[in-house]
C-alpha cells in the first residue's frame, strides 16, 4: 500500500469526499483524545501506561500468562521491535519477565508477574469506569450495534488489506 516512488498526485479513488473525511476525522480525533485520557487516567491511578496496559491486559488472559513475543506483538497489533523495547522496560518494573521459552528456547516470551497482574487489578476498576463514561457515556444505546457492527468490519479489513499479522485465532466477526 505503499506509494513511495509512485510519483502520482491523487489517490487512486480520487480525495475522501465529504463523508469519508468527516468520519475519518472524527475517527482521528477520537482515538487520540481517547488515547491521552486512558494513558492520563492510567499514568494517575496506577502508574501504569496505556501501552503497560495493553501489554498487561493481553498477558492476563492468555494460557499461565504468558505468551511468544511474535504472537503478543500481533494480538496487540504492535511491531515486534517495538514490543521487545517496551518488554524490556517493562521487565525492569518487575511487570513482566522476558526470555527463552521453556519448550522452545529459539522462541522469547513474555510472562506477567504477580506485580504486573496487581497493578493491572488496581488500574482496571478507573480504567473501566473511565471508558464507560468517555466512550458509552456519549453513545445512545440505539447505536451500539451498528458501532459495533462498523468498527469490526473495519477491523477485519485492515487485518486483511494490512501488512501485520493476524492475532492468532483471529476470524472475522459472524453476523
Amino acid at each position: 500500500m505503499s506509494r513511495n516512488n509512485k510519483g502520482e498526485t491523487l489517490p487512486e479513488g480520487g480525495w475522501l469526499d465529504g463523508d469519508e473525511q468527516r468520519a475519518w476525522l472524527a475517527y482521528v480525533r477520537l482515538q487520540l483524545r481517547m488515547s491521552y485520557e486512558m494513558n492520563r487516567q492510567l499514568v494517575a491511578d496506577s502508574g501504569l501506561s496505556l501501552p503497560d496496559y495493553d501489554v498487561v491486559t493481553a498477558l492476563s488472559v492468555a494460557d499461565g500468562g504468558r505468551m511468544s513475543i511474535t504472537r503478543l506483538a500481533a494480538h496487540i497489533g504492535w511491531e515486534r521491535s517495538r514490543l521487545s523495547h517496551h518488554v524490556r522496560r517493562m521487565s525492569t518494573r518487575e511487570l513482566v519477565t522476558c526470555g527463552p521459552s521453556a519448550t522452545d528456547g529459539r522462541v522469547t516470551e513474555v510472562a506477567l508477574t504477580d506485580s504486573g497482574r496487581r497493578a493491572l487489578q488496581e488500574a482496571a476498576p478507573g480504567h473501566v469506569d473511565l471508558v464507560r463514561c468517555l466512550f458509552f457515556g456519549g453513545l445512545p444505546s440505539s447505536l451500539l450495534g451498528p458501532l459495533t457492527e462498523a468498527l469490526e468490519s473495519v477491523y477485519a479489513n485492515v487485518i486483511q488489506q494490512g501488512t501485520l499479522p493476524p492475532p492468532v485465532g483471529w476470524h472475522p466477526a459472524e453476523n
